[in-house]
């Protein structure tokens, strides 16, 4: 008997003129739903300079490869890497690109802070306590902490650290271009996103994105409340008179005050969600999790995307606590409340 035929993969998008010497490369993602990474390309005088690099896989590597020379340059060509933040789908790529043309590869102080403590090797036991105080049962414990075991095995002894360091308001040395970054914690610490003013383009990293919500990331002692601090972030982005908005994922789109509203508004729909989830009787991070609405079932739910769900409701609920309308009561298990008053 023959096994079913797999499903076609869908092809990348093709390199792409975003302006004259802007250019969009797609790089392919291992195992991932979002398929591919968007580097965006500034050509200058003295050699390429990229914002962002994939994730450090062979097949990545060479469609990078093969993009740059699509337009005409090459790696070995490219003079600095400006990455948006630290997860491995963008700064990934970055070391290995400087150790192919010895360009500097910059982040923001507090994603570079990250970095390090990777390579203390203290994430499997960070993640473990955040879900054990989310409520998770034993077993599922177990589950995840066989599944970061595994992650820590096959991780690289230590992570390659970045040149430069950028901080927010800093203007990169990119002959040609007048580019600022824009600090814009939330997804990440240090997350950057990049104002170029003379054809108006915001790009926007994972911050914001066409379709989808960027995942927030679980409180923590360097990152309290990264939900507000994504909130306030996207009022950093208003004003600008952008007339393309450039992400790392999907697509190029127009719009972006309308985009920002839209992700305002998203995230009250959540808040509306966890205050539901409180006042049915939840009283764990765990079981809040349970009753919002995710892209696939919560009980279908298993590893990262479970620990991201659970991760995103304590960043919910620690926002409306910050705001009054939550209390927290801290021990080995986190509870919660709705306010009273609110």
């Amino acid at each position: 008997m023959t096994s079913p035929a797999a499903p076609p993969t869908r092809p990348l998008p093709p390199v792409g003129q975003v302006r004259p010497g802007v250019w969009s490369i797609p790089v392919p993602l291992p195992n991932t739903s979002l398929r591919y990474v968007l580097v965006y390309v500034f050509e200058t005088e003295a050699g390429p300079y990229l914002i962002d690099a994939g994730w450090d896989t062979e097949e990545a590597y060479e469609a990078l490869a093969a993009g740059l020379a699509s337009i005409g340059t090459r790696l070995e060509d490219v003079q600095g890497v400006l990455v948006t933040h630290m997860h491995a789908d963008h700064y990934g790529l970055a070391p290995r690109v400087r150790e192919e043309s010895g360009a500097w590869v910059s982040l923001h102080p507090a994603d570079a802070a990250v970095l390090e403590r990777f390579d203390r090797a203290d994430f499997p036991a960070r993640t473990l306590e955040m879900m054990s105080g989310a409520g998770a049962s034993a077993e599922v414990l177990e589950r995840h902490r066989e599944r970061l075991a595994a992650i820590k095995e096959n991780r690289r002894a230590e992570t390659p650290k970045p040149d430069i360091l950028t901080e927010d308001g800093a203007r990169p040395d990119i002959p040609g271009w007048d580019l600022t970054a824009i600090w814009t914690p939330g997804h990440s610490p240090g997350h950057l996103c990049f104002w170029e003013p003379r054809h108006r383009l915001m790009l926007t990293g994972d911050h914001v994105l066409p379709r989808i919500t960027p995942n927030m990331p679980p409180p923590s002692a360097e990152h309290p409340d990264p939900l507000g601090s994504y909130l306030n972030s996207l009022d950093r982005l208003g004003g600008h008179d952008a007339t393309e908005t450039l992400p790392a994922h999907e697509w190029r789109f127009p719009d972006l005050e309308r985009r920002l509203e839209e992700l305002r508004d998203h995230h009250d729909k959540r808040f509306g969600e966890v205050l539901a989830a409180l006042e049915a009787g939840a009283e764990v991070t765990w079981d809040v999790a349970a009753q919002m609405h995710w892209s696939r079932p919560w009980t279908e739910m298993e590893g990262f995307a479970q620990q991201a769900a659970v991760g995103e409701a304590f960043a919910h609920l620690r926002a409306l606590a910050r705001r009054g309308m939550v209390e927290e009561r801290s021990g080995e298990t986190i509870r919660w409340r709705v306010a009273t008053g609110s």
